[in-house]
């Protein structure tokens, strides 16, 4: 008992400390963090003086704002300070990323592995198309044409088809779409080259916002799968370019086309081939159709007359044709068709087919220098309905070869823009000063 009494303070009977206590003992802290602030403005290098947070101007303070706000200040900022701003962090990294809607793919393997959709999950614009080529990239030769640009090897052949042997196969190209169509769900336009129908078809069914689509190296069996896009207002087909690549498209595709696509608005057949019944299953259907533009086309004599039956087609555009239509077809097929075309390129004997065209508002010819004077007039004076007319470099297209009956024809326009040359062109900038006359004014004998 004595021991015990004599060690009163042994660990034994020690009772634990209280908060209470502590708090109430241990005061200076608390002073310290009381006034710190003020001090702080003092540059103190005293220790007592310091806060608790000694690197608070190197802070980043956009920490203390919400994502929603932060991207709503990303999204007000210019388009040239996109890229720098998504180098400062990597929030900001991920932020810019939401902000990005359009995108051109250029590895492949960057749509397979999702990495494309976590990096920008809001994507509406997808571009593939230079994604589809196997392409070296350590090579220094960069092949360039007017539908793709890619890297190529020294090895390859001139004579052959070299992009068709560097297309990815339907497979993969199935696969990556299915991929697309799962992580961009609100997809509005697509480019892509080498797909299967089951690849669009899936775009088809998941992306049900798509509005525009560019199909290269497309068939007959591959349009069943774009045909369940309904809502597509924007189609351009690229069956075969010369040089790259072949596929065809033939009045089955077109007529497949036509029934699905009900609501297209621009149209754009390149290297298709088809004939009249092909047009005319688009006109029938495809009644929102405005605009039509036809280049490198293969189809078969006849064609012409199917746009009879597009009713509401206010522009037709004829690119890069060798031929448009030797035999146009009956004149019941060829009396209403309503136009305002733009004819490029081309010489008297094809624009002589244009004249089947009888209600035709506006014409614009730019640099057709096979064109000459005598070959227009023969054509516009049949149209009744011309109110405006462009005549822009066209060399053969002469002021002197003007007949009276053209001349008329010119007052009466709403819109006349004439500059076939740049003689015209400085005669009509000089009118009324005397200049241009072989020096009748600086150049007369005093």
């Amino acid at each position: 008992m004595s021991a015990l009494k004599e060690n009163v303070d042994s660990p034994l009977k020690k009772k634990p400390p209280r908060w209470s206590d502590v708090w109430l003992r241990n005061t200076k802290p608390l002073k310290h963090v009381v006034f710190t602030m003020p001090l702080q403005s003092l540059s103190s290098k005293e220790p007592k003086s310091q806060t608790l947070i000694p690197n608070f101007a190197n802070i980043d303070r956009t920490l203390l704002l919400s994502d929603e706000l932060l991207l709503d200040i990303l999204s007000r900022l210019p388009l040239s300070q996109r890229n720098p701003n998504s180098l400062v962090c990597k929030r900001w990294l991920n932020l810019q990323g939401r902000l990005v809607r359009s995108l051109k793919i250029l590895d492949w393997d960057f749509l397979e592995s999702a990495r494309l959709f976590m990096r920008f999950p809001n994507l509406t614009h997808v571009d593939l198309l230079n994604g589809c080529f196997f392409s070296p990239r350590d090579s220094g030769i960069l092949l360039t044409h007017r539908l793709v640009s890619m890297r190529m090897s020294s090895g390859f052949c001139p004579n052959c088809k070299f992009l068709q042997e560097n297309i990815l196969p339907v497979e993969v190209v199935d696969k990556g779409l299915r991929a697309l169509a799962n992580g961009c769900p609100n997809l509005r336009r697509l480019v892509v080259i080498n797909a299967g129908e089951f690849g669009l078809l899936t775009v088809a069914e998941e992306c049900l916002t798509l509005q525009e689509l560019e199909l290269h190296k497309c068939n007959d069996n591959v349009l069943r799968g774009i045909a369940a896009c309904e809502n597509l207002q924007i189609l351009k087909l690229v069956a075969n370019v010369d040089g790259l690549y072949t596929s065809m498209v033939t009045d089955i595709g077109l007529t497949i086309l036509a029934q699905g696509c009900k609501r297209l608005v621009k149209l754009e057949l390149n290297g298709c081939e088809g004939s009249f019944e092909g047009i005319k299953a688009i006109g029938q259907c495809c009644l929102m159709l405005e605009e039509l533009t036809i280049c490198d086309h293969k189809m078969d004599d006849g064609w012409l007359a199917g746009l009879s039956y597009c009713e509401n087609l206010k522009t037709l555009k004829l690119l890069s044709c060798k031929r448009i239509d030797w035999s146009p077809g009956r004149d019941e097929y060829l009396g209403f068709c309503g136009l305002s075309s733009g004819l490029l390129g081309i010489d008297n004997d094809m624009f002589r087919f244009a004249s089947v065209c009888r209600r035709v508002k506006l014409l614009s010819l730019e640099g057709c220098s096979l064109l000459t004077t005598e070959g227009m007039e023969a054509v516009i004076l049949s149209w009744q309905d011309l109110e405006s007319l462009t005549v822009v470099s066209c060399k053969n297209i002469k002021e002197s070869d003007i007949s009276t009956a053209l001349a008329t024809l010119f007052a009466i326009l709403k819109e006349l823009r004439w500059r076939p040359d740049a003689k015209s062109l400085l005669v009509l900038s000089l009118a009324g000063t005397g200049m241009g006359k072989r020096g009748g004014r600086f150049f007369k004998r005093t």
